[in-house]
C-alpha cells in the first residue's frame, strides 16, 4: 500500500521545512539491485529510518520533513525496485526477506547501532517486518495506515474498495475481460508479467492509477496521475502485485503473532479514520496485540501520509520521542 509521492498540505504546514540530503549514494545489495540512499539532518543526530509505501513507491523529497533535522539523523533509501534504485519494478529476488536484509546492509553501512524506525502502509508492513526480525536493532516504531497484508486485507484492496471508490474500481475492472474479472489479481498478474511490455506497462498504470484515486478523504486528481506515471506506476504496480501474490512472503498473520519481540519498545500507532487503502481494523488489530503502543485514530483523514492531521500527528510522534525518547 502506498504513500503519495508528493505533499499536498494546507498552507500551514505541520511538516518541517523543505532540506537536501547531506549524503546520498547507491548500494549494490547483489549482482542485480542497487539501492538508492540519502542522509539528511544533523550527521552527528539520533538515527531514524523511513520506509517508503508501495511496495514500489519510492521516496519523495517531503519524507524528509517528518523529522526535526537538527534532532535527527535521517535515513531514507529506495527499496528493491522503487525509485531511483534499479532495476525499477524488478521481482526476482525481491521478498521481504530480501528487504529486512537490505535494511540491514545499509545500518552497518551507516555504522548505526539502533534507529527510530519509521513507516507508512506497506513501510508499516516492513517496520514490523524487520523489528521482529531486529528488534535489538530498533529504539522504536512510529507506524502509520497500518498495512498486515493479510488474505482479507488484499480481498479488500481489490474488491471492497468499490464500496466507497466504484468509479475508481470501475476503472480498475474495465480492461480485464467479464470472464477474468473474478481473479483480478491474477489478471493483473498475467499481464503485468507477460510477454508484451506494452500491455504491462498499461496494466501497470491502471492498478497504480487506482490506489492513487483512494488515498485521501477529499479528491486529489493530481495524485492519481501522478500514480499512472511510468515512474511510479512501474514499481507500485509490478511490485505491489508480485508481494500480494505472495502474501508478502509472510506466514499467517505473523506481524500479530510476533508482536511479543518488539512490544518492550516504544511505539505510535497512527491511523485516518476513513482510511479506504488500509481500513483502521488492521490498525486496531495491532493495537489489542500491543497495548503499549500509543494509538491515534485521526477523525478527519483518509490514508496518505500528507493529509493534515496525518501529518501533524506523525510530527508529533517523532516530536514526542525527541523529547523523551519514547512515544
Amino acid at each position: 500500500m502506498s504513500t503519495t509521492p508528493a505533499a499536498h498540505t494546507a498552507s500551514a504546514s505541520p511538516l518541517y521545512p523543505p532540506i537536501e540530503p547531506y549524503r546520498s549514494g547507491h548500494l549494490a545489495v547483489d549482482a542485480l539491485h542497487t539501492l538508492y540512499w540519502e542522509e539528511c539532518g544533523n550527521p552527528q543526530g539520533v538515527p531514524v529510518l523511513f520506509l517508503h509505501g508501495g511496495p514500489g513507491a519510492g521516496l519523495s523529497k517531503a519524507h524528509r520533513q517528518f523529522f526535526d533535522p537538527a534532532y535527527y539523523r535521517i535515513v531514507l533509501f529506495d527499496q528493491r525496485g522503487a525509485g531511483q534504485s534499479t532495476p525499477l519494478g524488478e521481482t526476482r529476488d525481491n521478498t521481504t526477506a530480501h528487504l529486512v536484509a537490505d535494511i540491514e546492509r545499509l545500518r552497518e553501512l551507516m555504522g548505526i547501532e539502533r534507529w527510530l524506525v519509521f513507516g507508512g502502509s506497506w513501510g508499516s508492513t516492513l517496520a514490523l517486518a524487520y523489528g521482529q526480525a531486529h528488534p535489538q536493532r530498533c529504539t522504536g516504531f512510529v507506524l502509520r495506515g497500518i498495512f498486515l497484508c493479510t488474505p482479507p486485507e488484499l480481498d479488500w484492496f481489490l474488491n471492497g474498495m468499490r464500496w466507497f471508490f466504484p468509479e475508481a474500481h470501475a476503472e480498475l475492472v474495465a480492461p480485464i475481460p467479464p470472464e477474468e474479472r473474478g481473479d483480478l489479481l491474477g489478471a493483473y498478474t498475467k499481464r503485468m508479467f507477460g510477454a508484451d511490455p506494452a500491455e504491462g506497462l498499461q496494466a501497470a498504470r491502471t492498478w497504480s492509477r487506482y490506489e492513487g484515486s483512494c488515498l485521501h478523504l477529499l479528491p486529489h486528481p493530481e495524485v492519481a496521475e501522478e500514480f499512472g506515471s511510468d515512474a511510479v506506476a512501474l514499481g507500485v504496480g509490478r511490485l505491489e502485485a508480485h508481494y500480494y501474490r505472495n502474501q508478502a512472503f509472510l506466514g499467517d498473520d505473523q506481524l500479530i503473532r510476533g508482536v511479543d519481540r518488539i512490544r518492550h519498545l516504544p511505539a505510535a500507532i497512527i491511523q485516518g479514520r476513513y482510511d479506504v487503502v488500509c481500513p483502521p481494523l488492521s490498525a486496531w488489530r495491532l493495537h489489542q496485540a500491543w497495548p503499549e503502543a500509543s494509538f491515534q485514530m485521526v477523525e478527519d483523514a483518509g490514508h496518505a501520509a500528507f493529509e493534515p492531521g496525518i501529518a501533524a500527528a506523525l510530527v508529533a510522534a517523532t516530536d514526542r520521542f525527541k523529547r523523551s525518547g519514547a512515544l
